[in-house]
């Protein structure tokens, strides 16, 4: 069974587009947000873009599904803004807690998404609370930044 987005928000036009879509928060879903960013990259321009931008998406969605503390029935948001030299990538979720990067060990198989999205977009990221219930987690894949 393929699960299908929500859509929420689409914007058309150039430099400026958003596009915003809510998933349950189910495992399946990463790889389903992945693809629909690689389709919006490709119609924006921002092809190149579109491995890092997928691995950085990955970490964010996966890390909404492993520790936002919230009831089954909630939705994960992600949202894509398309950006003059790249792509702004959100995840929305609905537990208030803002993430904390893990000092884990060398043999620790997890723990590094968050140094991997700092490096893979120069610094470019964030979280912060959001209008409503949750917070919102946010990074930038450009052109310049991008590994």
């Amino acid at each position: 069974m393929t699960l299908r987005p929500i859509p929420v928000q689409t914007v058309q036009g150039h430099p400026g587009t958003t596009v915003a879509r809510r998933w349950v928060m189910e495992p399946r879903v990463v790889g389903q947000a992945r693809h629909d960013l690689r389709g919006y990259l490709l119609a924006w321009g921002h092809a190149g873009l579109a491995d890092a931008a997928e691995l950085v998406l990955s970490e964010l969605v996966t890390n909404a599904l492993r520790h936002a503390d919230v009831p089954q029935d909630r939705l994960v948001e992600t949202r894509y803004a398309r950006l003059p030299d790249g792509v702004r990538i959100e995840v929305h979720d609905a537990d208030p807690s803002l993430p904390v990067r893990a000092d884990p060990a060398e043999d620790e198989e997890s723990g590094r998404g968050l140094e991997l999205i700092d490096i893979v977009t120069g610094g470019r990221w964030g979280a912060c609370a959001r209008d409503g219930v949750g917070k919102r987690i946010w990074a930038e894949v450009t052109v310049s930044e991008s590994v």
